[in-house]
Parts: structure tokens; sequence; C-alpha cells
């Protein structure tokens, strides 16, 4: 597997999650409480958003790279 087939697979990846849920999912962990030795963590999901338009090219331009890329 060369590199422009990896990227095509990531491109594909990428805009498949952006259908899927409107972005790519993470957690971070965040402080709530900080009191002297006291420290109080909560971990929150967030979402880093991607737009539809954004997925579609995303998808299609991951299946163009695959499909032109060379078989080694």
């Amino acid at each position: 597997m060369n590199a422009k087939q990896v990227i095509g697979l990531l491109l594909i990846v990428v805009g498949v999650l952006g259908f899927v849920f409107g972005g790519i999912p993470y957690s971070k962990d965040e402080t709530v409480l900080d009191v002297g030795p006291l420290e109080l963590e909560a971990e929150q999901e967030k979402t880093f958003p991607i737009a539809p338009v954004a997925s579609g090219l995303l998808l299609v331009g991951g299946v163009f790279v695959l499909a032109t890329a060379k078989k080694s």
C-alpha cells in the first residue's frame, strides 16, 4: 500500500465520519473544581463539526485519489 492509497482511505474515512456523526467525536478532560489540593475533573464528549458538503467533498476526493493511485 503506497502513500496515495493511505491518503485516499483516510479521506474516505473522515468523509464517512462526517456524514454519520456530523463530525469527528472526541473526549476531553476538563477541570471542574480546583480548591487547594482537591481537584475534580470531568470527561466531556465533544465533536469537531464537519459540514455535509465538506464530508461529501472528502469522500469524493478520497475515492478519486484511491482510484488514481498506481498499484505497486
